[in-house]
């Protein structure tokens, strides 16, 4: 049920970006607009993810999570009635209001109820699934939009979307007790606030993110506009690149347990893969901006492979070092981090091919961005285990004179 309601998140959210070229023209939306529409969910999404974060250990993360759909199915459906930019702009505020409900609540569930050795194929099953979403929401978007128009497929993804209430209200009622937890029974937020590791993974993510969130919201237009492909066979190319991402997310998640049960070192692995992921994101990027249509291509699917095989990695090492005490509110900090990158991206890509009118020097700034990534995943993450929080919250003994 959290792979399918993540899934549900990311069609719901990549829903306006496959829209964007035919949106923009039908409402006649400059490059700048189009990129303040994708780059508005995350003015909500993110400061969001603290509040939900504290509200998932405080009450219960299969509470905060039911109502954070509830919200953004319903404005995903809104959207579909919308003809100017300021209803799609308080729409798409609504929609990542709704969706900050879902990792935070999901890495405190995840925590709570897997234990570290499984982590990585409980992750790899999750991003496997909300890294599908995309490869659902650009193919079965794109072929509706392109037979009925770009509202319908805000109508049918908005809909099916309130369906997953249904079976989450019985299993919610199997989720354990301990998952909300006593103020007592966590580490302060200051606590969480002042560790290096947790500022090692917010940086870490804000570079990956910048990277995913780039391609998700600009790669429908980029293929339509620079590379001459029709709706349709955007739909397709772009549909599969995240089907590859999806697979490789899966396979990714039960090699890195492998290799953990048969004795590996869980630090020497989850940091590998994530290294070899930015170092791959730089040339990945570089392609892209100035090879041929051939190698573009391949770029774009090689990035999604080592994207894939990062991804279970990102919040794997988060809920191993906060355990599952401080998995919420650390996830909701690290993301937080995270989701800056979603504001930026989609609002400075729009604002270079405005004034470029090339998706090239966005392409540029994407592998520079990449190279923090190696910086925060590599070297200010400690070993990998769960964090001493009574020892780190002991006061200190009072100095003696002499």
């Amino acid at each position: 049920m959290l792979a399918a309601v993540l899934f549900i998140n990311y069609v719901d959210r990549g829903t306006l970006p496959t829209a964007a070229p035919l949106l923009r023209l039908d409402l006649h939306f400059s490059d700048t607009q189009i990129g303040i529409l994708m780059s508005a969910f995350f003015w909500t999404y993110t400061p969001m993810q603290l509040p939900v974060g504290w509200l998932a250990e405080r009450f219960g993360p299969h509470r905060v999570l039911a109502v954070g759909l509830a919200v953004w199915a319903s404005a995903t459906v809104l959207v579909g009635f919308a003809h100017t930019f300021t209803a799609l702009l308080l729409l798409r505020l609504l929609l990542g209001l709704g969706e900050s409900a879902g990792f935070p609540s999901a890495s405190k569930l995840l925590a709570a109820v897997v234990p570290p050795r499984a982590l990585g194929q409980a992750n790899g099953i999750v991003a496997f699934a909300y890294l599908f979403g995309p490869a659902v929401g650009l193919y079965a978007g794109g072929l509706l939009m392109a037979r009925f128009g770009w509202r319908s497929a805000f109508f049918v993804f908005g809909t099916l979307s309130l369906l997953w209430l249904w079976p989450w209200s019985r299993v919610a009622r199997q989720v354990p007790a301990r998952t909300a937890s006593s103020a007592a029974d966590s580490p302060r937020f200051l606590m969480v606030l002042k560790n290096p590791a947790m500022w090692g993974t917010g940086l870490g993510l804000f570079s990956t993110n910048y990277t995913f969130y780039f391609m998700l919201t600009w790669m429908p237009s980029y293929l339509v506009r620079a590379r001459d492909f029709s709706m349709v066979e955007m739909a397709q190319v772009a549909g599969l690149s995240y089907v590859v991402n999806a697979l490789s997310a899966l396979a990714a998640g039960w090699a890195i347990d492998r290799y953990i049960a048969r004795g590996g070192s869980s630090t020497v692995i989850y940091k590998a893969v994530l290294a070899v992921g930015q170092i791959a994101a730089v040339a990945c990027m570089l392609c892209m901006a100035v090879g041929s249509k051939p190698w573009a291509l391949g770029a774009m699917f090689l990035f999604q492979v080592l994207c894939g095989a990062s991804s279970p990695c990102v919040f794997a090492v988060s809920q191993i070092l906060a355990g599952p005490r401080a998995a919420g509110r650390w996830v909701g900090i690290q993301n937080t981090c995270g989701s800056l990158a979603g504001i930026t991206a989609p609002w400075l890509t729009g604002f270079i091919v405005d004034r470029t009118h090339s998706f090239t020097n966005a392409f540029l700034v994407a592998a520079a961005v990449s190279v923090l990534g190696l910086v925060g995943w590599i070297w200010m993450l400690p070993t990998l285990a769960e964090l001493p929080w009574k020892k780190l919250g002991a006061p200190r003994p009072a100095a003696v004179l002499t």
